[in-house]
C-alpha cells in the first residue's frame, strides 16, 4: 500500500496527493468518490473488498488558496531534472543566475537555472550572450500540476488525464 492517492476538488484540479488509508477513509465518509482506480490492485478486510483508488474527488468544493510552487533548490533542481542547463552534465551542481544580480538579475523561477560549477564559473557575472553560452530550455515558473504529471509518469499513470500538463 505504497502508492500514493490523487486528491482533486469538485471542479477537477489536484489540491492533494494522500495515501490510500486516508483516501479510503475519505470514501468511506462520503467526503469524496473514486474516480480511477490502480488496475489490478485490490485492498481485501475480513469482510469487504475494494478497489485501490488512484484519483479520488471530493464531494463538496474547498476553497484552497494557491501560493503556487516554492523556488526552492529541490524544486529547482526538479524542475532542470538535475541537470547543467548550460552542457547537460550532471555533476557539482549549482544554480546560476541568468542575468546576474550585479546586473540587476531577480532571484525569480524565470532567471535561475541549475548549472554545474564549471559553467557557472566559465560565465561569471555575464549574461549567456555575453559568453556565447546556450540555455537547453528557458527558466519558467513550474505548476503543482507539473510537479505532479512528472511524478505520475514514473508512479502514477492514471493519473494523467486528470493533469493538464505533460511532462516533456
Amino acid at each position: 500500500m505504497d502508492k500514493k492517492v490523487l486528491v482533486l476538488n469538485l471542479d477537477h484540479t489536484p489540491v492533494a496527493v494522500v495515501n490510500v488509508q486516508k483516501a479510503i477513509v475519505l470514501t468511506l465518509l462520503e467526503k469524496a468518490t473514486p474516480i480511477a482506480n490502480f488496475d489490478h490492485l485490490r485492498i481485501r478486510t475480513v469482510d469487504r473488498d475494494f478497489h485501490y483508488p488512484a484519483v479520488i474527488r471530493l464531494y463538496e468544493y474547498k476553497n484552497i488558496p494557491y501560493r503556487g510552487v516554492m523556488l526552492n533548490r529541490v524544486n529547482l533542481y526538479k524542475r532542470d531534472h538535475m541537470s547543467c542547463q548550460y552542457c547537460g552534465s550532471a555533476k557539482n551542481l549549482t544554480i546560476d543566475h541568468v542575468v546576474p544580480k550585479s546586473k540587476g538579475g531577480k532571484t525569480s523561477w524565470n532567471n535561475l537555472v541549475t548549472a554545474c560549477h564549471r559553467c557557472n564559473t566559465l560565465k561569471g557575472d555575464k549574461t549567456p550572450e555575453q559568453m556565447g553560452m546556450q540555455l537547453s530550455r528557458q527558466p519558467f515558473r513550474p505548476t503543482l500540476s507539473y510537479f505532479l504529471a512528472e511524478y505520475a509518469e514514473r508512479h502514477a499513470e492514471e493519473w494523467l488525464p486528470f493533469l493538464e500538463v505533460k511532462v516533456g
